[in-house]
């Protein structure tokens, strides 16, 4: 059996900089289709991680450096789920790798492509972040500038809260500050 502690603490080694743990039976309002058990059945828990996004990204007049990073970084985050499962499965335990931006599939109820899960539902669940005005997950450490994946295991592990207090307050500074004017 493992605990909570050492899978945190094997993601954090693999290079991880936040990670959380959430039940799968807390994401009830998981999008029909994309619930944690539409992909593995035996779900008990999903482990989220995050890796920090290069703030320097948003400072460049081109948007090349920001494709650079995402692609560096999505490559890195699969690796390390990969890596994770691979562990997780030597140990006699199962363990789903869902993807850090792709590849989607077709949600018939919406319309549109997504992910298998949703990671930023499942980091809000897990007590990484909250999420804000701006439809992402907003971290205390290091605010929407997170790139997730979620990994769906049979394992029963102890999850983390949801954080307590909603520090986004609707003050409107991202709306104010999206240099695409989508909000």
């Amino acid at each position: 059996e493992m605990d909570a502690g050492e899978v945190k603490q094997m993601l954090f080694d693999l290079g991880a900089d936040l990670c959380g743990i959430a039940s799968a039976d807390s994401l009830g309002d998981a999008p029909k289709g994309f619930h944690p058990r539409d992909v593995l059945p035996s779900c008990r828990s999903v482990i989220v991680f995050a890796n920090r996004f290069l703030a320097g990204t948003l400072a460049s007049k081109s948007t090349v450096p920001y494709t650079i990073v995402r692609n560096v970084l999505s490559d890195q985050m699969d690796g390390m789920a990969v890596r994770f499962c691979t562990v997780l499965e030597k140990r006699g335990f199962i363990a789903v790798p869902t993807s850090t931006i792709g590849p989607t599939e077709y949600d018939v109820h919406s319309g549109r492509r997504r992910n298998i899960v949703s990671a930023k539902h499942c980091a809000q669940a897990a007590g990484l972040g909250v999420i804000g005005k701006n439809t992402l997950l907003i971290t205390p450490e290091y605010g929407n500038m997170v790139w997730l994946s979620a990994i769906l295991t049979e394992l029963t592990l102890r999850p983390d809260p949801p954080l307590a207090h909603k520090f986004c307050d609707d003050c409107g500074l991202c709306v104010d500050a999206c240099p695409a004017h989508a909000l």
